[in-house]
């Protein structure tokens, strides 16, 4: 997911994100892959926790019935649970339309269709404790009756109502508990409804998000996830030079090579000093004869070096 989008109601620029993951075949082990249907997801191991931001109801259909045709064909329960702008006639016409012998498979348990407020909020009263358990105890129903594990999709209704709070803090324990799971859960969300600060929350609690925008997929990113991605890419520069070639690599004590994947990833003497157990001074002192041997002024310099091979 990549590029820049500008969130619906005037809300800031948010970059393109994802912590990556991929998908599967039918009978797949628990560390296997499984189809998402998504064709920007790609193929995603259980356990994966995702979201969409959609713009259009068709967007939200069309996204919600390839996800769930997928699941279908990789002998997995699937569980949508729908709310405004979807109801319940929509979702069964939408896949009736998009997957074939569809009768067939609702006839035999293999798809549900949920009203969504009354699965969350039971009596209008939300329970993490419940929801949680709920989907658990579907997931076991599931595999004893010999699905392969079980897929689940729930629209948003919550971003303007006064439980926003809760159910952050039950999207970022769902995300925990999947974790081992046979199972996989899809989040959507109405971009329009969604300030920027609604955005970097369900961002921050989940594994990828993206944006569907009248058919076009556009990936987000927080900030701290950018940063994050920056810093492994800074790491494994750093990690590359310990095995890579550069003029003047042999003059270098193994400790003085060390201390230049230090420099190319851009820590200060400090930072370098408590990732490698030794002082501040024992890093300067190692600093400069990598200096003085490389015949560089600053650290600069010996970066444009070190990386120019």
């Amino acid at each position: 997911m990549t590029g820049s989008t500008s969130i619906a109601n005037g809300s800031p620029k948010i970059r393109a994100l994802t912590r990556s993951k991929a998908g599967s075949e039918k009978s797949a082990p628990l560390s296997g892959l499984r189809r998402t249907g998504i064709r920007v997801f790609g193929d995603m191991p259980w356990g994966t926790h995702v979201c969409v931001f959609y713009e259009t109801k068709d967007d939200l259909l069309d996204t919600a019935t390839s996800y769930f045709k997928a699941g279908l064909k990789n002998n997995e329960l699937c569980v949508w649970a729908v709310s405004d702008p979807i109801t319940e006639a929509d979702a069964l016409h939408a896949l009736g339309q998009a997957v074939p012998e569809f009768d067939r498979h609702l006839t035999e348990g293999a798809i549900e269709v949920l009203q969504g407020t009354d699965w969350y909020l039971d009596g209008g009263v939300f329970d993490l404790k419940r929801i949680t358990s709920g989907w658990s105890e579907k997931l076991e129903g599931a595999l004893a009756r010999g699905f392969d594990g079980m897929r689940v999709s729930g629209n948003a209704f919550w971003i303007a109502t006064n439980h926003w709070k809760e159910f952050c803090a039950y999207e970022q324990e769902l995300d925990h508990s999947l974790a081992g799971q046979r199972m996989i859960v899809l989040c959507t969300y109405s971009l329009r409804a969604s300030r920027a600060v609604d955005v970097l929350d369900v961002a921050r609690v989940h594994q990828c998000t993206i944006a569907r925008r009248n058919g076009n997929w556009e990936f987000l990113e927080t900030p701290e996830l950018e940063q994050a991605r920056k810093e492994i890419e800074r790491l494994s520069s750093a990690i590359n030079v310990l095995s890579r070639p550069f003029p003047g690599r042999e003059l270098l004590t193994p400790r003085e090579r060390v201390t230049v994947a230090q420099i190319v990833r851009g820590a200060s003497s400090k930072e370098a000093a408590r990732t490698l157990g030794v002082s501040p001074r024992t890093v300067e002192f190692h600093r400069a004869n990598v200096m003085r041997k490389l015949r560089v002024k600053n650290a600069a310099d010996l970066v444009r070096k070190v990386l120019a091979e």
